[in-house]
C-alpha cells in the first residue's frame, strides 16, 4: 500500500504546533504528525505528516499560507518495513574496544571486543551517528588511561548504548534516563538483550529530574548526547551533580556550536580534556576541577 508524506518548515515552535494541530483535523486524517527542531540555528521547525490516503493539496497549500509556512512537499512513500530495511543496511560499528552490532551480524563479533547488541528501533543511538560514535571513542579513551568510574549516568540515553558501554568497563550500576517513554522501553529491552539487568537501571526523566538520579549523585561520569540547547540548559545541574574530579562527555553538538557549549560549561567549573570531530558533529570530554 502506498502512503503519502507532506513536509514543510515554519519559524517558531508555537506556530509549528498550531499548524500540526490543524493538520490533525484534515479529512482524510493523517495517521502521524510531528514537529521537529532543525538544529542549524535558523529557528525553523519541520512539520511532517503521514497519510494513508492522498491528502488534499489545496488544503495543504491553504494551511501553509495561513500559518506562514513554506509550501508543503508532498511525496508518495512505498510500504516498506523500515526497521527490517535498516537492519539489512546497518553494518557493525567499531569504536576502540567496542563493537556495536545488530543480531543479523552476531557471527561477525571479533574475539576480545566489548560487544554491544543494538537493534534498529524507535530510539536514537545505534553507534552509526557521529555523536554516538564520538561518545564511545571518548569513554574508550578514558578507560585506556586507567581511569575508573564508580557512579555513572547517561542522560538522554536513547538505546542506552553508552550506559551499557560504561557498565562493561566498570562493575558498579549505571543509571540511564530519557524523557521519551518509548526510548526507555527500547533501552530496557537492550539491557536485557545484553545480559545487563541490574547493572543498567533505566528511568524516564528530564535531565536529572528523577529520584533514582538524585540518589546516585554526585557522579564520576555523565554522558549527555542530546542537543546544544538542552546541554546549555543542563550545565548548572551538571555542575551540581558531577563530583569534583569527575568527567562529562557531551555530544549532539554541531562543530560550529562546540565553542559556545564548552564556554558555558567552563563558566560552571568544567575544563576541556578532549574534542572529537566526526563529520559535522563534535563530542566534548570535560573535567570538573
Amino acid at each position: 500500500m502506498t502512503m503519502y508524506s507532506a513536509i514543510t518548515t515554519i519559524p517558531g515552535q508555537d506556530a509549528a504546533e498550531a499548524l500540526a494541530a490543524a493538520i490533525e483535523d484534515m479529512d482524510p486524517p493523517a495517521f502521524a504528525v510531528g514537529v521537529f527542531e532543525i538544529e542549524d540555528g535558523s529557528g525553523l521547525r519541520e512539520v511532517g505528516a503521514h497519510f494513508e490516503e492522498a491528502p488534499d493539496e489545496i488544503i495543504l497549500a491553504l494551511l501553509a499560507a495561513s500559518f506562514g509556512a513554506r509550501p508543503f512537499a508532498l511525496s508518495e512513500v512505498p510500504d516498506v518495513d523500515w526497521v527490517a530495511h535498516v537492519r539489512r543496511e546497518l553494518s557493525p560499528v567499531e569504536a576502540g574496544r567496542f563493537f556495536v552490532y545488530g543480531s543479523h551480524d552476531a557471527d561477525k563479533v571479533p574475539q576480545g571486543r566489548v560487544a554491544l547488541l543494538i537493534e534498529a528501533a524507535m530510539a536514537f543511538g545505534t553507534g552509526h551517528h557521529g555523536t554516538t560514535l564520538g561518545c564511545l571513542r571518548a569513554v574508550d579513551r578514558l578507560a585506556d588511561q586507567g581511569i575508573v568510574k564508580h557512579r555513572v549516568a547517561d542522560v538522554g540515553c536513547g538505546t542506552a548504548v553508552l550506559a551499557m558501554a560504561a557498565a562493561h568497563l566498570w562493575p558498579e550500576s549505571v543509571i540511564a534516563s530519557d524523557i521519551d517513554p518509548v526510548a526507555v522501553e527500547v533501552a530496557e529491552a537492550n539491557v536485557v538483550a545484553n545480559g545487563l539487568e541490574g547493572r543498567v537501571i533505566c528511568v524516564e526523566a528530564a535531565g536529572f529530574d528523577a529520584p533514582a538520579l538524585a540518589q546516585g549523585s554526585p557522579y564520576d561520569l555523565v554522558f549527555a548526547n542530546i542537543l546544544k540547547g538542552p546541554l546549555i540548559a543542563l550545565a548548572p545541574d551538571m555542575a551540581h551533580h558531577v563530583a569534583p574530579g569527575g568527567h562529562v562527555i557531551l555530544s549532539g553538538i554541531l562543530n560550529e556550536q562546540a565553542d559556545e557549549v564548552a564556554g558555558v560549561y567552563a563558566r560552571v567549573g568544567f575544563k576541556p580534556v578532549h574534542r572529537d570531530e566526526i563529520v559535522e558533529w563534535t563530542t566534548l570530554t570535560l573535567y570538573r576541577g
